[in-house]
């Protein structure tokens, strides 16, 4: 169980989406401190005292080492940050399959072995990771592979992280009402209402959250043939 008030919380990504939920979520929740990250950062983050603005890029090691020695008094990371480059995996851009995998999944390892000192020395604490129902479902190309992959990576650090008492909580959900799949003609779930049910799962212990019915179907469907497992993102 992890304890949000008072906390110190970094979440990548935190400026604009569903980092954006997550933050403002947390500081109602009473968190004392939250380092909402971006790759090129802007200034404000809603206003409140509590929120700091820092840089970091989940692609570079020295951004992720420099944000890790001046967030040194992080209770609980959120590996929200990640990007969505459209295309089929045989005939994309085999750079943005590489950007993918180095955003997505290296991204949010970086930053997992860069703070896992520190949320030791603060006892343990927590991090959490979102992935998506496309980490079980094909037919999102390069995105669903890289998230796949964090889903399994998020699995191995939960053991890991174990001996120094950091829970992990891995985040699963459909597409929730951002940017970033403002295209795409799907259902979507308000940003606000996945933080407070990710928020929840967190308070509880959790190690894993399906947020939506859609992600709870894709994840029921493991059990049954593969063909079962496509997900139909266009109309």
């Amino acid at each position: 169980m992890t304890v949000i008030e008072g906390s110190t919380v970094l979440v990548t990504g935190g400026l604009r989406g569903l980092g954006r939920a997550f933050v403002s979520e947390l500081l109602a929740r009473g968190a004392g401190k939250v380092y909402a990250t971006a790759r090129t950062p802007s200034p404000g983050a809603g206003g409140d005292p509590r929120a700091e603005v820092l840089a970091l890029d989940v692609t570079d090691d020295a951004s992720v080492a420099a944000a890790a020695a001046t967030a040194d008094d992080v209770d609980i990371v959120f590996n929200n940050a990640g990007v969505l480059y459209p295309g089929p995996l045989l005939t994309g851009d085999l750079e943005e399959v590489r950007a993918t995998f180095e955003t997505n999944v290296l991204g949010p390892l970086r930053v997992a072995r860069a703070f896992a000192p520190v949320l030791a020395a603060r006892g343990g604490g927590a991090l959490v990771d979102v992935h998506s129902l496309l980490s079980w479902g094909a037919g999102a190309g390069a995105y669903g592979a890289s998230k796949a992959a964090l889903w399994s990576l998020t699995n191995s650090l939960r053991l890991e992280l174990a001996a120094q008492h950091t829970q992990v909580l891995g985040v699963h959900l459909g597409f929730a009402d951002t940017d970033m799949v403002a295209a795409l003609p799907v259902e979507k779930v308000p940003p606000a209402e996945v933080a407070r049910i990710v928020l929840d799962a967190l308070a509880r212990g959790e190690s894993e959250v399906l947020v939506d019915d859609a992600t709870r179907a894709v994840k029921a469907a493991l059990s049954g043939p593969v063909e079962g497992l496509t997900v139909r993102i266009g109309r």
